[in-house]
């Protein structure tokens, strides 16, 4: 079932069907009305106040800090990572098949990924839906141990899938949260036409004519695309 529902759309078979996973009678994902976002580019065409950031546009937001960051090896930019008062939120798009959304597979891995490193997960309902609240073990910098939190927040869309993952305040404070899921909920995803295999990772850019807030050089070094890893963070000490 898939975790945020939208408007259905009646969308012709193309050439992506095999690798996008579509069954043989062709019926699309389930949808119904919902003004929320995050939205599909059909449903919200124009580009308005948002950065053009490829296979998102991301809205701009004083104050807010954008790192995009790139895969060494292919030196693809392949996440970003919005920074606002002392949380940061990282979007990684996905392709995924028409009929069936991933996230609650991807819910699974990410529990057991979680769990193998002596963490613990909770699933929990949020404005998005189904998310999970993680805590990982860390180490303080006085030699003790802690905890990092992070929400993994899921958004199943038509043909494709949008994973967010709050961290720093954003991740346990529902105040701290609110500003970086109105982001969220504002974000278009550009799926594009072409034939995907499911889980492959839809590509972004540097933002283009559009004044970008604050906006950082996008990141030369191999960034570590494990959601898990370190950010702006608080750490819940024991």
């Amino acid at each position: 079932m898939s975790l945020f529902r939208r408007r259905r759309r009646d969308t012709p078979a193309d050439v992506g069907d095999a690798a996008d996973g579509a069954t043989q009678d062709g019926a699309d994902v389930v949808t119904q009305t919902d003004e929320r976002g995050p939205h599909d580019v059909d449903d919200v065409p124009g580009l308005g106040t948002r950065l053009d950031l490829g296979a998102l546009r991301v809205p701009a937001r004083a104050g807010m800090q954008l790192r995009l960051e790139i895969e060494k090896k292919t030196r693809n930019v392949v996440a970003v990572t919005l920074g606002l008062d002392g949380s940061a939120m990282q979007l990684q798009v996905f392709a995924a098949p028409r009929t069936l959304g991933i996230w609650d597979e991807l819910r699974e891995e990410i529990t057991g990924s979680v769990g193998k490193q002596g963490g613990t997960v909770e699933e929990v309902d949020g404005p998005f839906g189904t998310e999970l609240l993680a805590r990982l073990p860390v180490r303080t910098p006085e030699g003790g141990t802690g905890h990092r939190p992070a929400r993994f927040v899921g958004v199943d869309g038509p043909r494709w899938f949008l994973r967010a993952v709050l961290t720093g305040r954003a991740a346990v404070d529902a105040e701290a949260a609110a500003e970086l899921e109105a982001v969220l909920a504002d974000v278009v995803v550009v799926r594009g036409p072409e034939a995907r295999a499911p889980r492959d990772v839809l590509l972004l850019h540097a933002p283009g004519a559009a004044a970008a807030p604050a906006a950082a050089p996008v990141a030369e070094d191999e960034p570590d695309l494990d959601p898990l890893r370190r950010g702006p963070e608080i750490t819940e000490v024991r």
